[in-house]
């Protein structure tokens, strides 16, 4: 049972930056994908950046240039750096481990965090 444990969310004003990490246990897949979903009450969660075992990247496009997401091997670490924070950025920020290839459909991942929130004011 792999489990994440979610950190470094909190209240900025726009503009700002966040450093978000999510720390994992043990992932013995051969093939992973980590990635960073949101939510906002009465909205579907949303996928905003994954990174699977080679190192390939992807964003969504509203994040796309702002954030980046990396990873600590050693440390079982994943992490999210968010910059130039807007209030649409508000939500509870998920991380997530697929034992197979990237996909930004929530269901097919396997384990999840139980969420930082983060608040971002105009």
């Amino acid at each position: 049972q792999v489990q994440l444990v979610e950190s470094g969310g909190g209240s900025v004003q726009a503009g700002g930056s966040l450093r978000l990490s999510c720390t994992t246990s043990e992932v013995t897949y051969s093939r992973t994908c980590m990635a960073w979903f949101r939510q906002v009450p009465g909205k579907r969660r949303e996928g905003v950046a994954r990174i699977d075992s080679d190192g390939n990247t992807g964003y969504v496009d509203s994040v796309r240039g702002r954030f980046t997401i990396s990873q600590a091997k050693a440390k079982n670490t994943l992490y999210l750096e968010m910059n130039s924070l807007k209030p649409d950025d508000t939500a509870m920020y998920y991380c997530a481990v697929r034992s197979t290839g990237c996909t930004w459909t929530v269901g097919y991942y396997n384990y999840w965090g139980q969420g930082t929130q983060v608040t971002v004011s105009s």
